[in-house]
């Protein structure tokens, strides 16, 4: 346990600092660099007090493979409480420090990059991203009024989040009983206030969110559909994926997300938070992904939730937004 950090330290292959830690040496060594002024010693808390590198590696370890505290905690000679403590601050220390530089909203010139990439690879004009939720699992609380079980009949954490063309989050919302439907988190959300403002740009959502002239949605698909409409869909759907895929890559890289056991749900918001963080690191820093990781990401007896939104948030003005999205893409053919 005492030598385990020199070894790990001393990893000659990129694949085993991935696997250990899902990211490169150099991207770990710049992660501990970033939070070094959050993460100084407290010998109160630690005796004796562990090297930064060290509580940085003992986090991201259980983050990102799931493994209990008491499993963990010989790997590194350290008890189980150091482990869960050393999970806690590294989180904390992420969303403080790393939070400003790689998941805030978007200023004006950012916005208009925004829309040239999405366009590029997505073939949707005027959008600045996609908008979909996360349910993580967890254990039925106690003692808490709020309705955590969701639509499907199992309790979870819902999240709210916003990518953008190249799959990097840049708005998360976290901390709502599974139980709320989507459209309520949106409502309540900074950025149902921040796209009210950004009035030229559109985001992408599914049939859980309702229609906005800053949200698009599919056509509730039946035989009535136009050809254009069908069209539409299917650029949009198409355009929409970028999240679902930013999902399971989150999902496969913190495997913590998957079955929150071990945390609190005092804790859960700001390690959801810290986790879209460290995503847009690793994928800002072109870290390699394992494609391997994605086993087991979405289990089948966990279906989402997939409540439509409710008529009354629909807002009929959008229909004229849609119809022209509808007439850009058969203006540009098939593609």
């Amino acid at each position: 346990g005492r030598c385990c950090l020199t070894l790990l330290l001393c990893l000659p292959c990129t694949a085993d600092w991935l696997e250990k830690f899902r990211m490169s040496k150099e991207t770990f060594f710049y992660i501990c660099n970033q939070l070094r002024p959050g993460l100084a010693p407290h010998s109160a808390h630690f005796h004796p007090t562990l090297p930064l590198e060290k509580r940085v590696a003992v986090a991201l370890w259980h983050l990102a493979t799931n493994v209990e505290y008491q499993t963990l905690s010989p790997l590194f000679g350290v008890g189980p409480s150091t482990v869960q403590s050393c999970v806690r601050e590294v989180s904390y220390a992420v969303v403080l420090l790393l939070k400003p530089l790689y998941l805030r909203l978007p200023d004006e010139k950012e916005l208009e990059n925004m829309v040239r990439i999405f366009c590029t690879r997505w073939g949707f004009p005027h959008c600045i991203g996609a908008l979909d939720s996360l349910h993580i699992p967890i254990h039925p609380p106690l003692r808490l009024t709020a309705d955590y079980c969701n639509g499907q009949g199992w309790h979870s954490i819902l999240t709210q989040a916003t990518v953008d063309g190249l799959g990097q989050f840049w708005d998360v919302s976290t901390a709502f009983p599974g139980g709320m439907e989507n459209s309520a988190v949106l409502e309540s959300s900074s950025l149902w206030h921040f796209m009210g403002k950004a009035q030229k740009y559109v985001l992408l959502g599914d049939a859980t969110y309702p229609l906005q002239d800053w949200i698009l949605k599919p056509y509730q698909e039946d035989e009535n559909l136009t050809q254009r409409q069908l069209q539409f869909n299917y650029r949009l759907k198409r355009a929409h994926s970028v999240i679902e895929n930013a999902f399971l890559r989150l999902k496969a890289r913190w495997q913590i997300l998957l079955k929150c056991d071990d945390c609190s749900l005092e804790l859960l918001p700001t390690l959801v938070l810290a986790c879209c963080i460290l995503h847009n690191v690793c994928e800002a820093h072109d870290n390699p992904f394992n494609e391997e990781w994605l086993e087991g990401t979405e289990p089948t007896e966990l279906p989402k939730p997939c409540q439509p939104a409710p008529a009354a948030m629909e807002d009929n003005r959008a229909e004229q937004v849609r119809e022209l999205m509808c007439q850009y893409f058969e203006s540009c053919g098939e593609g």
